[in-house]
């Protein structure tokens, strides 16, 4: 089965806008069996209050609560109107926000039963003055949370112990079971002179604690290949070295465009294949 697990939609306000619709006709065309439609699920409002740094990264995250019916009513449409070609998911990609644990499962209790799959992921870090995007701009990210922390590993770790949190965290009974991008950390490790062949000692123990705890929850990886066309990462999430090691332990896998718009549907697919 050739599955996508990880599409956006024209209600993500940091995409291109592109239609669902014409994402899954590219989908059919690319001989897709598969489709997840995980859209930003909504931020909660006490969240984004307690946000710094540059305003659009926290604005554009996620779709407004105001947009939900309209959602589920496209997405279901959809799902109905593609059942012989293409087998539909819908839910959410689920933002893990550290201390707002409540809103989240509360989130996911009211609308988790109009969903069928999900992705739980981590975008942002308590920084310089607040929460801070972690995959806005490479400059946002070093002003807001490397220089915070003290450092690109430093923010490695830090970045790495909200994904640990994330998997352990309660957020009842609709909780997604598959992780995503668990190396967003480097989406700009170019920008530091660094990259997914040389983490430390340190990066890597935490890497195999995660690992471990996905394992013990049977949980499953998102295989991201977004960072593949970002121009300071250049590699999967996670990359080879992280994939390997998950392998080992039998975690799997689920292939990601992560697409926000038609041209990227079924990207680095073949990154996928041969990992």
């Amino acid at each position: 089965m050739k599955r996508d697990g990880h599409t956006h939609t024209e209600f993500c306000p940091h995409g291109t806008h592109d239609d669902v619709e014409e994402m899954i006709l590219k989908a059919i065309e690319l001989d897709f069996d598969e489709y997840s439609i995980v859209e930003h699920a909504p931020l909660s409002s006490e969240f984004m209050k307690n946000t710094a740094g540059n305003q659009e990264a926290v604005t554009t995250a996620s779709m407004s609560m105001s947009d939900l019916p309209y959602y589920f009513k496209k997405m279901n449409q959809m799902k109905k109107k593609y059942a012989s070609d293409l087998l539909i998911h819908i839910g959410f990609e689920v933002d893990y926000l550290i201390g707002y644990e409540d809103f989240t499962r509360d989130f996911l209790n009211e609308y988790g039963p109009q969903t069928d799959d999900g992705v739980l992921s981590l975008h942002f870090l308590e920084g310089q003055d607040g929460f801070r995007s972690i995959d806005f701009t490479a400059e946002d990210y070093n002003e807001g949370i490397v220089q915070f922390y003290g450092g690109f590993e430093q923010a490695q770790l830090a970045y790495l112990e909200g994904v640990k949190q994330s998997i352990e965290a309660d957020l009842g009974a609709f909780k997604p079971r598959r992780i995503g991008h668990i190396s967003l950390c480097q989406k700009f490790q170019q920008f530091f002179g660094a990259d997914g062949r040389d983490f430390s000692r340190e990066v890597t123990a935490e890497f195999e604690a995660i690992l471990a705890l996905v394992k013990k929850r049977g949980y499953e990886l998102d295989f991201n290949t977004a960072g593949l066309f970002k121009p300071l990462c250049k590699e999967t999430y996670p990359p080879k070295e992280i994939v390997t090691l998950a392998e080992a332990l039998e975690i799997p896998f689920v292939y990601g465009s992560d697409s926000h718009g038609v041209a990227d549907i079924g990207r680095g697919y073949n990154a996928y294949c041969q990992k």
